[in-house]
């Protein structure tokens, strides 16, 4: 049995079924095929519940603290079975939206285990989407145009598998019934440091350990060393420059023991749970990429700037391709796809035009280059630094603590980089994403009337003391 289609999306995630609401927008007719639910990775097992976690352990910080607000609270317990139905209920309503959003659009939703086939009877070209249904009936859906949204999956470290009990990925973690009394966090990337913020929070002992010179060491250094300096002061165990060494792994029912390098020496550590953050690898090797003539590196789909392949009616959008391994970028890559693939003139976006978002204790939002980006790329810069200390704001909040700082070309006087670390900062760098996609300068941004009391009063404030005109410094 076959059914053909203008569009196929094999991955229903957000890039994928982004992708499939803005080709039905566009007349052609779209199936998914998901092999688990709509909303993928971001939705299930990533973006929402984790962030829900945090929401939940940020109230119960804050609620310890509340003395300082005139609030006294006798005992603030914490009920993580509650929690963790919150998580399930915000889940489960989005998920319906998304079923929603396919039914209002026309897509059709196939349930199971897609992979590629090369040319046939079906089709002329590969690209024809094998699925095996729940029931084990094979469908064959032939596609004009496909775009693969895979995703993507936590990486392994060898020699320290996860067993899903005492050594976890991010998945099972989620999925905890009951918080441990301590845990190793391994790596400091971006997942690493939200769970360790996390779990401080909710009063877990907590260490991390990362194998490079710094914590989430793709952002702008300043933003590592103040991220690393409140975890630290919050009782979070900062170990950088630490190699694990997977080999002394010793598990038990009370936990686990192991060792790890660092340049003070080696170091036991004994913990309940380990927790393994050390990136994703993309979900490929199951689809079969071989009966294509699709060009994979390094673990990863190639693609040029429209996300098409070395085929050009199949295209690849999302973790799958590595990059900015975010639920935006894929989103807006699943409509770059559609809008070529329909014959328009789509907007690329290039990773340096994405903003990068990071949901500790504080946030953390970022666009554009690093100091030390900039100055690999050869620009003349000129850059400022203003401390939320400075805003009316942020004292109410009660939550002072970071700094917004931004690169810019002395020359031409573009931004180059926005780095923030404080208070609900990734809820305005969208301003700083605007003013690069409109090639605005600081000056521009700084003059921008921004409403008093705010947090977002500290991007102007930044801007204006990229050529010393601050008002309030």
């Amino acid at each position: 049995m076959s059914q053909a289609y203008d569009v196929i999306v094999l991955g229903g995630g957000t890039g994928g079924y982004t992708a499939a609401i803005r080709a039905a927008q566009l007349g052609k007719t779209v199936a998914i095929v998901e092999q688990d639910k709509l909303g993928g990775t971001c939705l299930h097992r990533g973006c929402i519940p984790s962030k829900t976690l945090l929401r939940s352990a940020e109230m119960f910080a804050a609620m310890k603290e509340s003395e300082a607000f005139g609030i006294s609270v006798e005992s603030a317990k914490l009920d993580f079975g509650k929690v963790q139905k919150r998580k399930a209920a915000i889940v489960e309503q989005l998920h319906s939206g998304v079923q929603y959003l396919m039914r209002k659009n026309k897509i059709d939703v196939y349930h199971g285990k897609g992979r590629l086939i090369g040319p046939s009877i079906f089709s002329p070209r590969s690209g024809t989407v094998s699925v095996e249904l729940p029931d084990e009936e094979i469908l064959n859906l032939v596609p004009q145009h496909l775009i693969i949204a895979t995703g993507s999956r936590p990486r392994k470290l060898p020699g320290l598998e996860a067993d899903g009990t005492v050594v976890l990925t991010s998945d099972e973690a989620l999925q905890l019934e009951e918080l441990p009394k301590s845990i190793l966090i391994v790596g400091g990337g971006v997942i690493g440091v939200e769970w360790a913020s996390m779990l401080n929070d909710f009063g877990v002992e907590v260490t991390v350990a990362e194998y490079s010179s710094r914590l989430v060491p793709t952002e702008d250094a300043d933003i590592s060393r103040e991220l690393e300096r409140l975890l630290k002061k919050r009782g979070v165990r900062v170990l950088t420059n630490a190699k694990v060494l997977a080999e002394t792994l010793v598990t038990s029912s009370e936990g686990a023991v192991l060792s790890v390098e660092t340049k003070r020496g080696l170091q036991e550590l004994r913990v309940e749970k380990v927790l393994l953050s050390v990136g994703r690898e993309a979900n490929i090797d199951s689809i079969a990429l071989d009966n294509t003539d699709v060009r994979v590196e390094n673990g990863y789909i190639r693609v040029n700037e429209h996300m098409q392949t070395a085929e050009n009616h199949i295209y690849a959008i999302g973790d799958c391709i590595g990059g900015l391994q975010l639920a935006h970028a894929a989103a807006h890559e699943g409509i770059t796809a559609v809008e070529h693939l329909a014959g328009r003139q789509p907007h690329s976006y290039g990773a340096h035009q994405i903003p990068r978002c990071i949901y500790t204790r504080p946030e953390i939002a970022s666009i554009g280059y690093t100091e030390q980006e900039a100055l690999d790329k050869g620009f003349d810069i000129k850059t400022s630094k203003v401390q939320f200390k400075a805003l009316a704001k942020a004292m109410i909040l009660g939550d002072n603590d970071g700094f917004v700082k931004v690169v810019a070309d002395r020359k031409t006087n573009d931004i180059l980089g926005v780095h923030m670390i404080g208070a609900h900062v990734t809820d305005y760098i969208s301003e700083a994403a605007l003013a690069q996609l409109l090639n605005a300068t600081p000056w521009e941004v700084g003059r921008t009337i921004h409403a008093h009391p705010t947090l977002s009063e500290i991007l102007g404030e930044a801007m204006l003391a990229v050529d010393g005109q601050a008002i309030n410094l």
